[in-house]
């Protein structure tokens, strides 16, 4: 399948491919799904209301990756799509989803994903949101949903890399006994933008563990507000990092909480907001850098 210049740009920068891989594959571009490609490993099949897809990852599928990119080039399409994974058990799976939004006006996506995975898998989810072009009014909404079963672990990588005028990230996760859920969150916002991130975890087997590390930075009068809770109701483990950078006139609200519902539940959280050191700019520029260069090459290190 040939693609335009817009979807390359946009493949390019959310999901680091330059046309489609080969692989397992599903590409949806304005609305609707362009082309589906399955493997021995991975089923992708059109749900039939053509509102998304369902993805089957079976046993034998190991370290395979199947790439779900979309693409909205179009102003007034707010696209909306539901997408289900059915990870068997003991497969190892990379999946590389996200987003680009490219218009000159209102346009946006919003994708719901159901993750159900089975004992003793392992997934890796890689979610990128981009949007470009000139005019507002541009939304990215993604839900996601997890259940892992024992022993199964899901590292879930998301990244909001500019642009996206209004974000409303929906994140809930139930775990069983031994599993595990990572979350590395990063979130870049400037002029007026908006973004809203919410998790809500139910650590509910017996040793089951999570870790969500978000870093954040925000720019010119954008907003942030980060909301998390970490509910343990076993013998469980579970730590929230929330870290950002404020800067011009921007404003970032964070709350991050734990509850116990369990005298074994080991629960933490910690949350911290501030502006670049001068310290850091002062190092910087006496190694020859701008004041802007400085702060440019502070920012890219604390998003790494």
């Amino acid at each position: 399948m040939k693609l335009d210049k817009i979807s390359q740009n946009l493949l390019e920068k959310i999901a680091n491919i330059h046309a489609l891989p080969d692989g397992a594959v599903s590409f949806r571009k304005n609305g609707k799904g362009e082309f589906v490609r399955s493997t021995p490993n991975i089923e992708i099949m059109k749900k039939g209301d053509g509102s998304g897809i369902d993805i089957f990852v079976h046993s034998s599928c190991q370290k395979e990756a199947c790439h779900i990119p979309v693409v909205v080039s179009e102003a007034g399409i707010f696209d909306l799509v539901y997408n289900d994974f059915y990870i068997e058990d003991d497969a190892d799976v990379v999946i590389v989803a996200g987003c680009g939004v490219h218009s000159s006006a209102e346009a946006g996506h919003n994708g719901i994903h159901t993750f159900h995975i089975g004992k003793n898998a392992k997934v890796l989810y890689l979610e990128n949101h981009l949007a470009l072009g000139n005019g507002g009014g541009k939304e990215i909404n993604p839900v996601t949903i997890i259940r892992l079963g024992e022993g199964s672990t899901m590292t879930m990588e998301t990244n909001q890399l500019g642009g996206v005028d209004y974000s409303s990230r929906e994140t809930k996760a139930y775990l069983k006994n031994d599993s595990t859920l990572e979350v590395k969150e990063k979130i870049l916002t400037s002029n007026f933008n908006v973004a809203k991130t919410n998790f809500k975890v139910y650590l509910q087997g017996k040793n089951s563990k999570c870790n969500i590390i978000s870093r954040s930075v925000a720019r010119d009068e954008s907003e942030q507000t980060f909301k998390s809770e970490l509910i343990g109701k076993n013998e469980c483990f579970g730590h929230v990092e929330c870290d950002g950078i404020v800067l011009e006139n921007s404003k970032i609200d964070s709350a991050p909480k734990v509850s116990a519902h369990s005298s074994q539940a080991s629960l933490s959280h910690e949350a911290a907001i501030g502006k670049i050191a001068s310290e850091q700019i002062m190092k910087l520029m006496t190694l020859g850098l701008s004041e802007k260069q400085a702060e440019e090459k502070i920012i890219e290190g604390f998003l790494k």
